[in-house]
């Protein structure tokens, strides 16, 4: 069996489990595997630091290893096994008892196991585990069964990427990391996210203070922020004199203590000093601090403590974060993000007005906020350059939309689009995202987009991440999604042709490409060659040929000719084709169009056991676009007479007639195959060739 057919589709034995380089991870212990089952019980995987044999069974190794067990115990329950162990036996998650191909994935990702179903890796996620022992070894992937026969088809081994079910602190940015520029660790020059700063670095920090106070008699000044403040009480800026708040009767240790309590949600206070930090937090009325401090002296009261006395110090720390707020936030408790996105839409306390060139005014913002989300802001504003003392600041190359979108994400920590489409600012704000480093809405970004990826979006997506190293996973499944949809992504607009020359060859070496003939690789690679702003057919291309130079028709683009002509399978074409394109211009002009079809004429003509012995990739049949009804085993679901009273596997099997679906299908290029494939199927029921016309319509 070729490789390419093993990917697609194999039948695996009772007590038996496949093998293969194919079946193997990119990196240990992380990846993920998407397919199709087919099963009257269990479906099992099998994931080892080596491969197994043929004859493998994981109920017999003992060396490490997880297996998954979608519908263990009759199609009844979930099963994950760890060297043998039983670590997750769950009811009702498992595979559905079906004939009928039904499509998966699992994900493996330094321990962590996600179990999802459906085409699209990271959605519709069925069941998570995450391994406290994560063994990061595994490589392998062992598509076995237990004691019946399991059909598996289009198998995929792809990269595997953090969910966003697991808290960004628990992953610890491991997916930046790993796709770091050359895969060095990461340095205060990285751009990963890594270097992401939080509130309780700018405590007493004069870097965009714009408040201060004036404490005690020594006349102590410590610089604090007003939108820092302003989140957490009620501080009146109005009646400062000039941008200092005055505090004479105060020490600094307490408003020391006050202010450690606000940037970082806990503090430590000498016990007889904790009266003073109560009437401090009444002042401003910094309310959790309030209540904290009310609930410790009372709490002391009852046990008749002297803390006039007591130069123990005490901890006071936040109720906890707000129930809203994600791991990944800057702002705690008793910071209010409601606040901080209030100071958004009104600009109090700004520093700097946004604008986009070309766009205009965009939203006044802050530069601390911004700082905390990204080190590439953070270096502007302090970097002594003109924008760490302008007013104003101006962005190229972005949308409006999409930088008010980046705004809103880092001033309340979610991602608020349409998820119903994936739109141009979408992918703008995932390049935004990119260029100033915010890795947690790059994720976001990734999984919005794979989400909802279809082949209208994919071309403009895979143009815009093609140039981000962190976005592989995506970049590989807008590869596959093209490869999957060639025919209509290159037909339906002429986007593609925007794509560079490495991208486009990547597409047409995807094993799982699927078109309905060659001619439609050989005119996509013509007109991305011709960059051209409509599809143009081999034939047309022949005749501009005639007045024109394949220099003046490709430019740039002609050398790449040769590069991606050897993709185009010359030997499927028909010979009638084939003999016209022996006698064409592209054929006199372009050396290389020449010897492949004369090569595929010589295989045309040699007949069929040349097909038998010749192993190169051109030569071999690719998946058609044409839905294919593979037979397992007797009484399946996978017949052709099955799925023309069934639209499908839509709904329950009825007279093709009396669904419509025949006057649906007559007169289309594929009448007579239907017809063959139909009535040869009801002769085999019984049925004379009269009487299956007659169930047909009349065909």
């Amino acid at each position: 069996m070729r490789v390419e057919d093993k990917k697609r589709s194999l039948t695996v034995a009772p007590f038996k489990c496949a093998w293969g380089e194919e079946f193997r991870f990119l990196e240990a212990g992380r990846g993920c595997i998407a397919f199709e089952a087919s099963a009257q019980n269990d479906v099992t995987l099998v994931f080892r630091e080596q491969p197994g044999s043929q004859h493998y069974h994981y109920k017999m190794d003992s060396s490490r290893h997880y297996a998954v067990i979608l519908g263990s115990h009759r199609n009844k329950r979930l099963k994950i096994e760890v060297d043998g162990r039983t670590v997750v036996d769950e009811a009702g998650v498992g595979l559905c008892r079906s004939s009928s191909f039904q499509s998966y994935w699992i994900s493996i990702y330094d321990g962590l196991i996600s179990i999802g179903q459906g085409r699209h890796p990271n959605n519709n996620v069925l069941f998570q585990w995450l391994d406290p022992e994560p063994n990061r070894n595994v490589q392998y992937v062992g598509l076995s069964s237990w004691d019946k026969h399991v059909g598996y088809r289009n198998i995929s081994v792809l990269p595997s990427a953090p969910q966003n079910s697991i808290r960004w602190s628990q992953i610890e940015y491991a997916y930046a990391d790993r796709h770091g520029e050359g895969g060095h660790a990461k340095n205060e020059e990285s751009k990963d996210g890594c270097e992401q700063r939080v509130i309780a670095d700018f405590l007493e920090s004069w870097d965009f203070s714009d408040a201060m106070f004036v404490v005690g008699s020594e006349r102590k000044v410590v610089p604090a922020h007003k939108i820092v403040l302003a989140a957490s009480g009620e501080f009146d800026f109005i009646s400062m004199s000039g941008t200092a708040i005055e505090l004479p009767s105060f020490s600094y240790p307490v408003l020391h203590s006050l202010l450690e309590y606000i940037y970082t949600g806990s503090t430590q206070i000498a016990e007889w000093q904790l009266d003073s930090l109560l009437e401090l937090s009444l002042q401003f009325k910094v309310k959790p601090l309030v209540k904290r401090c009310e609930e410790m002296l009372d709490c002391f009261t009852k046990m008749d403590n002297d803390l006039s006395v007591s130069s123990r110090n005490l901890e006071v720390s936040s109720s906890g974060s707000q129930a809203h707020q994600v791991d990944y936030f800057p702002f705690k408790a008793p910071v209010t993000v409601q606040k901080i996105k209030q100071f958004l839409a009104s600009g109090e306390h700004s520093d700097i007005n946004i604008f986009v060139s070309g766009q205009g005014f965009v939203a006044k913002a802050h530069k601390l906020v911004l700082s905390l989300w990204s080190m590439p802001f953070a270096k502007m504003f302090t970097n002594g350059m003109k924008e760490s003392s302008a007013p104003n600041v101006f962005f190229e190359d972005a949308s409006a939309e999409a930088f008010s979108l980046l705004l809103q994400f880092m001033y309340s920590g979610e991602l608020k689009v349409d998820n119903r489409y994936i739109t141009p600012a979408l992918v703008q704000l995932l390049l935004l995202s990119d260029q100033f480093g915010i890795t947690v809405l790059q994720f976001e970004c990734c999984k919005r987009i794979m989400e909802f990826l279809s082949e209208d979006t994919v071309c403009s997506v895979l143009q815009a991440v093609s140039s981000i190293s962190s976005c592989k996973l995506l970049e590989e499944m807008c590869k596959q999604n093209f490869a999957t949809h060639f025919d209509y992504c290159t037909t339906a607009c002429t986007d593609f042709v925007l794509l560079d020359e490495a991208t486009f060859k990547d597409i047409l070496q995807q094993g799982d490409m699927t078109v309905t003939s060659e001619e439609k690789v050989l005119d996509a690679i013509l007109t991305w060659c011709m960059e051209a702003c409509e599809t143009f057919y081999w034939s047309s291309v022949d005749k501009l040929l005639s007045t024109s130079t394949p220099e003046q028709l490709f430019g740039e683009r002609l050398t790449a000719i040769n590069t991606l002509l050897p993709f185009v399978r010359f030997p499927l074409m028909p010979p009638s084709l084939l003999q016209r394109m022996e006698k064409s211009n592209l054929a006199k002009h372009i050396e290389l169009f020449r010897q492949l079809v004369a090569e595929a004429i010589e295989f045309s003509n040699a007949g069929p056991w040349m097909m038998m012995t010749n192993k190169c990739e051109r030569f071999l049949h690719r998946r058609s676009s044409y839905r294919e009804l593979q037979y397992i085993s007797d009484g399946d679901n996978n017949g052709v007479i099955y799925y023309a009273g069934t639209s499908f596997g839509k709904h329950q099997w009825i007279n093709p007639v009396l669904a419509k679906q025949a006057a649906q299908i007559r007169g289309t290029r594929i009448q007579r195959l239907w017809f063959q494939k139909i009535t040869r199927g009801l002769v085999l029921l019984g049925l004379e060739t009269k009487m299956a016309r007659s169930v047909l319509g009349g065909w």
